[in-house]
């Protein structure tokens, strides 16, 4: 008997350090889970500043929101998968915006359903996007994404150049 808790003990011990060397992430099932397509938004591009990339989503995060992307859905909130500097700035920019910009802690974000505002518990729009490196001529593509669910998720592919200290859309496809 003494034998086996032992060997219970030193299975258990092992087991538990060599989860603990994986360079895996931990999930648990009560974090929530942003849809594939959306997760990559956090990785900065390369040969560009924070304040060039902050600049640049916030001409993109413009031109969708301008768009008015979620009029027709019955949405009660818009997520930007972006910086709390560039959240704060927009929710400025927009302040009587419809539906209006949150922060994201107010989203509730489920496997296999539809995001949610949790003041409201009614369907919300996550926009994000994904900077590229910067091209030969200088010039910056950037995909520009809006997700509701399943069926309702879109991009535009925007061209961006800097004219001066400011960047501007060159094209939007």
């Amino acid at each position: 008997m003494n034998v086996k808790f032992i060997l219970s003990g030193a299975v258990l011990g092992v087991g538990l350090l060599a989860g603990c060397g994986t360079d895996e992430p931990i999930y648990f099932a009560s974090a929530a889970k942003m849809p594939a397509e959306m997760a990559e938004a956090a990785v900065m591009a390369k040969g560009l500043t924070k304040a060039d990339e902050h600049q640049i989503d916030m001409v993109v995060f413009s031109y969708l929101l301008e768009r008015h992307l979620g009029e027709g859905g019955n949405y009660t909130a818009l997520f930007v998968q972006a910086d709390d500097v560039v959240v704060a700035a927009l929710m400025k920019k927009y302040p009587s915006h419809n539906p209006s910009i949150k922060q994201s802690f107010h989203i509730d974000l489920r496997s296999n359903q539809s995001p949610l505002d949790k003041d409201t518990g009614k369907p919300v729009m996550i926009l994000g996007t994904d900077v590229s490196d910067p091209n030969v001529d200088g010039s910056v593509d950037v995909v520009g994404r809006w997700y509701a669910g399943g069926a309702v998720r879109g991009f535009y592919t925007f061209n961006l150049k800097k004219t001066g200290d400011d960047w501007t859309i060159a094209s939007v496809k």
